[in-house]
Parts: structure tokens; sequence; C-alpha cells
């Protein structure tokens, strides 16, 4: 029954019909025609569509923009216009950015209580006396935390947080290390905030205005300069901001990268001033803070002092009374050569230090043995801008500090003698040239070029058992 169905009429049944393409449908052209006019569609869906076309011009023009340029892709956009409506949205933008980061941040309120929170919750080590918590008493304690303070907390409890921390034998961490942490990342953005908010370009890098007004923001909230003379405050904030662009500039492009300026030591050491009076800080700790008050008039006394024409730069005559005279002759005229801008600066034809690169020059000598000063004085030492310094130039440069030694009314130096010594302080990879990377490398770069520029420095060397010895023997 069923055999003679699917030979007859079933078969032909079997065979599938042919659809019509959809194209070919009076009703789906009319619907697409009708469609695509933009009649039938609401007010949303015509603005999407309007969106849609504008995208594909735009698509299409920077197509035709880089076939016509070959193969290099666009590097560079140009930036909005000053008071354009591009520029206020980048900037309304930026700004509801930048605050709803700093709502999202713990203020001091909320610090004091979580400080609390980890004290009431930890236990007490029996050997050593610390607070520490184990990660119960982590989950514990962010539990507490989120109910008091917020979510916003919650992100400083992760597991990945907890294991960053040193633990003892009994997987317990201390408190006090996790507290500060808390703190410091806090601090940092917040004061990537407050620098984001100075850019006003929002390139990541700050000019040298912009940073000088960070730190005029930030001296109000500095106990140790809470009491500057408001007319000391525009030259404390150029002596401050120099220091930034000389570690965080290394190229001299007139502007510092946010980031490098944040994991820098020198914002470390101008927050140090938060912590107390200037009072009840030695004399030594002020001096040695570049961010002091102290410091940087002393650096003001020291420029008025070698300033002996009042014109407001220094010439190589005037320079050479630094640190009472001790500096070559040789150095002063290599330091003008390399690190002065050229051009008829203080009258005449003779080039002249103004103030920045006076700051630029102490910052290296009071820095030699940071990468950063080396680098500077190493420019400095290669007196044929070869890259490197042979036995001949170190008997040149050494050459000065001999006569100033000899002036002095010590004995006798050999040269030739330092010179060997130098070379097996700095074991350069080339036995016949020393590098930068290999004063970089050596670790006593900053000793070598001391010796080379300043008869103090090489006393310092020629004497430094004896230092070392006064340095270990207790204070009466």
């Amino acid at each position: 029954m069923y055999g003679a169905a699917s030979d007859g009429e079933g078969a032909a049944d079997a065979v599938p019909k042919k659809i019509p393409p959809a194209s070919s449908m009076p009703w789906v052209r009319n619907l697409r025609r009708f469609i695509g006019s933009g009649t039938g569609l609401g007010s949303e869906a015509r603005m999407e569509l309007e969106t849609k076309r504008i995208l594909l011009d735009i698509f299409k023009e920077r197509q035709q923009k880089n076939a016509e340029a070959g193969s290099i892709p666009c590097f560079y956009k140009k930036k909005p216009e000053e008071g354009s409506i591009s520029q206020r949205v980048q900037r309304l933008a930026k700004y509801r950015f930048l605050k709803k980061q700093s709502e999202l941040l713990l203020n001091a309120d909320d610090l004091d209580a979580m400080w609390v929170c980890l004290r009431e919750n930890c236990v007490i080590d029996d050997a050593s006396g610390a607070e520490k918590m184990n990660y119960e008493d982590f989950c514990h304690i962010a539990s507490v935390c989120t109910e008091q303070i917020g979510s916003k907390c919650r992100r400083f409890f992760s597991p990945s947080n907890f294991m960053k921390f040193e633990k003892d034998e009994s997987g317990r961490i201390a408190i006090l290390p996790f507290y500060l942490y808390v703190m410091r990342t806090v601090s940092l953005t917040q004061a990537r905030i407050d620098m984001s908010e100075l850019d006003e370009d929002s390139d990541g890098f700050l000019q040298p205005l912009e940073m000088e007004a960070y730190i005029r923001g930030l001296i109000p909230n500095l106990a140790q300069l809470r009491d500057m003379p408001a007319a000391f405050v525009q030259m404390y904030c150029r002596i401050a901001a120099q220091k930034f662009f000389f570690f965080c500039d290394p190229h001299r492009r007139g502007k510092a990268c946010i980031k490098k300026i944040l994991l820098s030591n020198c914002l470390q050491e101008l927050m140090e001033l938060h912590q107390e009076s200037e009072e009840e800080v030695a004399d030594t700790e002020q001096a040695e803070n570049w961010f002091s008050l102290t410091s940087a008039q002393r650096i003001c006394d020291m420029f008025l002092a070698l300033d002996k024409d009042m014109n407001g730069t220094l010439s190589k005559h005037e320079l050479k009374e630094y640190a009472d005279g001790t500096l070559t002759d040789i150095f002063i005229e290599r330091a003008f050569d390399e690190h002065v801008r050229r051009g008829k600066v203080g009258g005449g034809n003779a080039r002249e230090m103004d103030f920045g690169s006076f700051l630029d020059f102490v910052l290296a000598l009071e820095n030699k043995d940071t990468p950063e000063g080396i680098t500077y004085l190493f420019r400095c030492l290669d007196l044929h801008g070869r890259g490197y310094l042979t036995t001949a130039d170190v008997h040149s440069l050494f050459r000065d500090v001999h006569q100033k030694w000899m002036d002095g009314g010590n004995y006798e130096l050999c040269i030739e003698d330092v010179r060997d010594e130098i070379w097996d302080m700095v074991k350069p990879a080339d036995p016949l040239r020393i590098t930068l990377a290999d004063l970089l490398t050596c670790k006593q770069g900053g000793t070598v070029a001391s010796m080379l520029i300043d008869v103090r420095g090489f006393w310092a060397h020629d004497n430094r058992e004896n230092l070392l010895q006064e340095e270990e023997e207790p204070e009466e």
C-alpha cells in the first residue's frame, strides 16, 4: 500500500518547490524602498540611520586619505581648536571622568575607619607583638569595612593584594604594611587626578607652569611649608619643579610624563614635608631635602652670592666661585658648552647661565650617584663629544685637579697612578675607553666624576678610609 503511493503521486509531492528570490517579490521591493526613504521609521530609527550614514561617509573619507597617502597609517591627530565645541566636549568629559574617579577614593575619615577595623579584628603575635591577620581575618575585615565605609574599599581586599605581603609561618600578614599600602595607593591616585586636571592638552604630560601650579596647590597641605612667605612662593615652586624635570625629563623636551612623576622619588621626597613641622627636624635633614624651605632659601642665597653684577645670570668667572672655588676651570668651561643655552644672554657676546640652568647644575653636583646626575656630568667630561673618554681625556681633566691639589699644600701626586686607579674602579668593557654605560654599570660613576672635576671630591676619595672610620665612631 505504501509502496504504490511512493511510486506515484507521493513521489511528485516530494520534489521541493522553488522559492523565488526576495528581490523579485514586489512587496519586498516596495517595503525596502519605503524603509530606505525613512518615511516609515520612528525618530530614534531615523537618527540611527543618519548616524550610520555619517559614519560611513567618515570611513570612506579616511579610506580615500589613506589611499592617497600610500601605506603609511595616520599617527597624528590634530588637537581641537581653542574654544571649539570639540574642545569643550573633551574638557567636560575629562572633568566628569576625574570627578567620578575622585568620588571612588577613600577620604581621611574612611582611612581612619579602616585602621580602626584592622586593629579591632586582628591578633597580636606572641613573639614580636605585631598586629597581624590571616586570610580569614582579612575577609572578615573586608566585610566589616564594606558595611561601615562602602563598596569603594572592597578593591583593596582582593586575594592578590593579600598575597603581595610577607607572611609568617602561620600565613599571617602585618596590618601596618597593608594599611600603608592603602594610604599610598589613595595618595598616588589623588595626585594623578590633580595632575590630570592641570594637564590642559590631556596628553599625559605636564609643562613647567603646570607642574608649578600643582606644587603651589600642595603648599597649604604640607606642614613644613604652611608658613612660607607669600613673596617666596613663586620662586619656591620654580625650584621645586626643576627637580621633577631634571629627573623625569631626561631628554629635556620641556614636559614630564605624569606616570613617571608619580613613580619618581621626587614626589615621595616632597610628600615627606607632610609629616612634621620644620622646627622639629634636624638642620641636616632640612638641607638634604631639596623641597624643604631651608634648602630652597639656600639655593637662592647661593645664586645671589655668585651673581656679583646683579644681572640675574652667572658668567663663567662668577660660577668658578661655586663651592669655594674647588671646581676645575675645564669643568666650568664644559658645563657652559653643554648645558647653557646659546645666545647673547647677559649682555655682550658672552653666554651666561640663567637660574634654570644653575638649578640643573646644582642638582647634578648634589646627585652625582644617580643616572641623571652621571649623564649630566659625563657630557662635560666628554671633551670631544665622542661618547667615550680616553686616557688622554682623563689626563687632561685631572691636570686641573692636580694643580689645585698642589696649590692647597698637599703631597705630590702621580697623574698616571690616578688614571690607572680610575680605570680599575670603572673596569670598562673596552680597555681603551670609558663610556657612559661603563660609569653607570660600575656603581662608582659619581665618585669618578667627582675625582675629575672637584679637588674636594678627590680629597674625599683619597681620605675615604679615615672618613669612614669617623662615621663609624659613636658620637660622645
